[in-house]
C-alpha cells in the first residue's frame, strides 16, 4: 500500500521560501517516477513537477520554472520540493504523487497533503 507523508508547509510572505517533504512507504521509491500536485482553494488539482525514479530528469509547469526545484533521496525514500520567490498565487494544498507526469491523476497514490499559504 502506497504510503505518501508530507510536511514543510506554512505560512510565508511573498517572496519568500519553503521546502516541503515527502516520506514514502509501502512500494520500491527507488524505481518509482514522482510528482507533486496542488490544490488551490476553490479550484481543481494541476500537477506542479515530477522527477525520474533516479532524478536524471525532472520537468515542472511553466508557472514555477525557475523557482521551484524538484528532488529526491533514494537511500531516504524522501522526495522534497524546494519553492522560492513565492507568489500569493501559490497558495494551494501540496500533494507528494507515486506516479510521473502522465499518471498524476490516480488519487490511489497521493498523500494527505500539505497546505501553503502566500500572504502578507
Amino acid at each position: 500500500e502506497v504510503q505518501l507523508v508530507e510536511s514543510g508547509g506554512g505560512l510565508v510572505q511573498p517572496g519568500g521560501s519553503l521546502r516541503l517533504s515527502c516520506a514514502a512507504s509501502g512500494f520500491t521509491f527507488s524505481t518509482t517516477a514522482m510528482s507533486w500536485v496542488r490544490q488551490p482553494p476553490g479550484k481543481g488539482a494541476e500537477w506542479v513537477s515530477a522527477i525520474k525514479h533516479d532524478g536524471s530528469l525532472t520537468s515542472y509547469i511553466d508557472s514555477v520554472k525557475g523557482r521551484f526545484t524538484i528532488s529526491r533521496d533514494n537511500a531516504k525514500s524522501t522526495l522534497y520540493l524546494e519553492m522560492n520567490s513565492l507568489k500569493p498565487e501559490d497558495t494551494a494544498v501540496y500533494y507528494c504523487v507515486a506516479r510521473g507526469r502522465y499518471a498524476w491523476t490516480d488519487r490511489n497514490a497521493w498523500g494527505q497533503g500539505t497546505q501553503v499559504t502566500v500572504s502578507s
